[in-house]
């Protein structure tokens, strides 16, 4: 496929999702070439998909990752991509591990590949335990832990279980695109509470529920990513912790912890999971695809007895049972190497990967602004008003760079302000020349901008 092919396919990716509704939203204009407009777009809508008139309401919220966009062409061998949030997995010992595994096949295959439990495997639910140890949840037995498959099946099965169309999210802003997907699938209304360089801030947390407790909405959980958030890349501080809580307590409204980060601070430190701090009123995810293998497709989660019980039910609904293989593939892991030493190892490489985007960006993009993060794998960076990170993204592909539009991850249309750059996979010096060539796009367009004057000029800045 040839460079143009791969930019219109981009564009095309990035706009499809949103083009029907905003053609049959015109349904309500009173002129007649509004509705004629409407019926060619239905037409050529069921010519392409006969079914389109027997899907659940749910289906007209579904919409296309715009991650998942980018990846036919920020995959080429010649873009630097700052788009994915792929762990680096080239420190795993795989030949190593690949032994074990056949040992594992020979002495357990019948296992391996057998039908398992709802809950998950009592191994790897005991393995986890030692994980959650490290962020201060201690008082967690096997039995009180689901296994998923990913994260991502874990936020589906906590919603599913707990809301029902037009009930309320609370979620930090900008929100993790993940998510937003799977509360739009269940029709639950998502409002987003503020954050600044300490994570979320109280303060917006209670006034959201207020809000909408007064508008007669009922809120059933916050949803939060407290550790180098995604995409924020800010972490919640330890003293707001306690106050989060003390807020969720006083409305009834629970609190689902994401965590998929939390072991991968750049100075070591490891913060407490909320859920250290209540049992009660918290559901605690986290999973094995930033710290050891997304393809394994691996998670787990924690929750009180009630909950997790629905959990479990949701989840032999939803998938059966989580894979066995998967799950025994990461025992063996775990089982047979120095886990925390190769975290460690992980911890210094992301922190050099980060130091390098962040000199970079001061080097290229310093009329930019974005907060340094203490782990993870993001920076979200603030561009120069008058530039709109969508609409720039085709350009910078031809430019041979990628990133996220900030307009990811936001549901209003939101974010054009912001982009997502993710320091995980590319090396240093690979993440030096995407900046330089994100810098070449952003001040040609700037010059544009200057031309109609929309923007300062980029000597000004």
């Amino acid at each position: 496929m040839s460079e143009s092919n791969n930019v219109s396919e981009l564009q095309g990716g990035l706009t499809a999702s949103g083009a029907v509704n905003t053609e049959i939203s015109e349904h309500h204009r009173p002129d007649s070439k509004a509705t004629e407009q409407r019926a060619a777009t239905e037409s050529k809508v069921i010519s392409s998909d006969p079914w389109y008139d027997s899907y659940a309401a749910r289906a007209d919220n579904m919409r296309a990752s715009e991650i998942r966009a980018l990846f036919s062409v920020a995959s080429r061998p010649d873009v630097v991509s700052l788009a994915g949030g792929m762990p680096y997995l080239e420190y795993m010992p795989f030949r190593e591990l690949s032994e074990l595994i056949g040992k594992m096949l020979v002495d357990k295959g019948d296992v391996a590949w057998q039908y398992g439990s709802a809950q998950g495997d009592p191994h790897l639910r005991e393995d986890v335990l030692q994980i959650m140890a490290l962020e201060g949840i201690k008082d967690v037995q096997p039995d009180d832990v689901v296994i998923s498959n990913g994260s991502q099946n874990a936020i589906d099965l906590i919603t599913r279980i707990m809301c029902d169309p037009g009930d309320v999210v609370i979620a930090e802003e900008p929100n993790y695109v993940g998510a937003l997907g799977v509360f739009q699938s269940f029709q639950v209304d998502v409002v987003n509470a503020q954050t600044d360089e300490d994570g979320l801030i109280p303060e917006s947390f209670e006034e959201n529920i207020k809000a909408q407790l007064s508008a007669g909405k009922k809120v059933k959980f916050l949803y939060t990513v407290p550790n180098f958030h995604n995409p924020a890349g800010v972490t919640m501080s330890v003293e707001r912790r306690p106050r989060i809580l003390e807020i969720a307590r006083k409305y009834h409204v629970l609190v689902v912890e994401d965590n998929p980060y939390g072991l991968l601070g750049f100075d070591g430190q490891t913060y407490p999971a909320l859920r250290s701090m209540d049992a009660e009123n918290v559901v605690y995810l986290s999973s094995f695809s930033k710290i050891i293998a997304p393809g394994m497709r691996i998670a787990w989660i924690v929750a009180p007895p009630g909950i997790r019980k629905k959990l479990v039910l949701a989840n032999e609904a939803s998938i059966l049972c989580p894979p066995n293989m998967s799950q025994m593939t990461i025992s063996t892991y775990l089982d047979n190497f120095d886990w925390k030493q190769q975290i460690a190892q992980y911890r210094v490489m992301y922190k050099e990967r980060c130091d390098a985007m962040d000199a970079a960006l001061h080097e290229y993009l310093p009329y930019c602004s974005w907060n340094k993060p203490k782990g993870g794998f993001y920076i979200w960076l603030k561009i120069p008003e008058g530039l709109n990170s969508k609409e720039m993204m085709p350009r910078a592909i031809t430019a041979k760079v990628a990133y996220v539009a900030g307009t990811g991850f936001y549901l209003d249309g939101s974010g054009t302000h912001h982009m997502r750059l993710s320091f995980c996979y590319p090396t240093p010096d690979q993440i030096a020349l995407g900046i330089q060539r994100l810098a070449g796009v952003m001040n040609n367009e700037l010059k544009t901008a200057e031309l109609f004057g929309t923007t300062k000029s980029v000597s000004d800045r």
